[in-house]
């Protein structure tokens, strides 16, 4: 297809956390609807190794490019958004999606893991929509997406701080919708449920878990990476130019009910003795 007719031509994103999984899926579909596409992480190894397989895709004139970076440094993230500004002078998308996953019983969390949710998860997300809402607001406007969780709105026994850290996005999305609108920045986020990534993986790879997240989800199956980037895709572009301060769940449904038990997990990093009396 010629570029004038791809709904991204000429538009510049960056993604967080784009070397694998969710990120790297969003980036695929910003890339292919002809965004030029900048990948960042902590990996140099995933960030390489994503960006040539995304290269290999690229339609017409559109680029990628990576660097490192990690967002809970501003310096590095003010530096991310600069180099991807290069290919068209502005910034247009931006994709707050690099996170960390945490949890154990509340007696059992120290600070530092409690640190290291909040400042990845939430620190990061503030300060990728500092900088690129700065470069946006000077470009004329443009739309950023979180990546929340269903962790935001139900609570997961034994994941405090992630449930936290996520929540918190969610109040920072509105937040910023609210006070950003008036430069022509969109701010969403996408609630998603359990997709098999690298990060879920202690989750996925239990059965008796996965077993309980079918049960609270309508449509019974695991998500997908792409179910995901879709609907960032959406949120990003141009078809949801009315669209903003809005949390999206990609769940099955699993929102109309609860959220799930993760205790054999928890029993198996921490120990039974550590979940006695706070089984459900």
């Amino acid at each position: 297809m010629e570029d004038s007719k791809l709904a991204l031509s000429g538009m510049a994103a960056i993604v967080t956390g784009g070397g694998s999984g969710i990120g790297l899926g969003c980036a695929r579909h910003l890339l292919r609807d002809g965004a030029h596409v900048t990948i960042v992480g902590r990996s140099e190894d995933k960030l390489k190794a994503a960006a040539a397989s995304l290269a290999s895709q690229a339609p017409g004139a559109a680029t990628v490019q990576y660097t490192i970076c990690d967002v809970t440094d501003e310096a590095q993230v003010i530096a991310a958004v600069e180099l991807a500004k290069k290919p068209t002078g502005k910034l247009d998308i931006a994709i707050a999606n690099a996170g960390a996953g945490a949890g154990g019983p509340i007696f059992s969390t120290g600070v530092e893991m409690w640190r290291y949710a909040v400042d990845t998860n939430m620190t990061g997300t503030f300060l990728t929509i500092k900088h690129a809402g700065q470069a946006m607001a000077a470009g004329g406007g443009g739309s950023i997406v979180a990546i929340s969780s269903i962790a935001g709105p139900l609570t997961h026994r034994f994941m405090s701080p992630y449930c936290a850290s996520k929540a918190g996005v969610e109040m920072l999305v509105r937040c910023a919708a609210d006070e950003l609108g008036g430069f022509g920045i969109r701010c969403n986020a996408v609630r998603p449920g359990l997709v098999p990534t690298d990060m879920a993986m202690p989750l996925t790879d239990d059965t008796t878990i996965v077993d309980d997240y079918m049960d609270q989800m309508p449509i019974k199956r695991l998500g997908d990476v792409d179910d995901i980037a879709a609907g960032v895709r959406y949120l990003a572009g141009p078809e949801s130019s009315w669209v903003t301060g809005q949390c999206f769940a990609i769940d099955g449904g699993h929102t109309l009910r609860r959220g799930p038990r993760i205790d054999s997990m928890m029993a198996r990093f921490f120990g039974e003795d550590s979940i006695a009396g706070m089984r459900g």
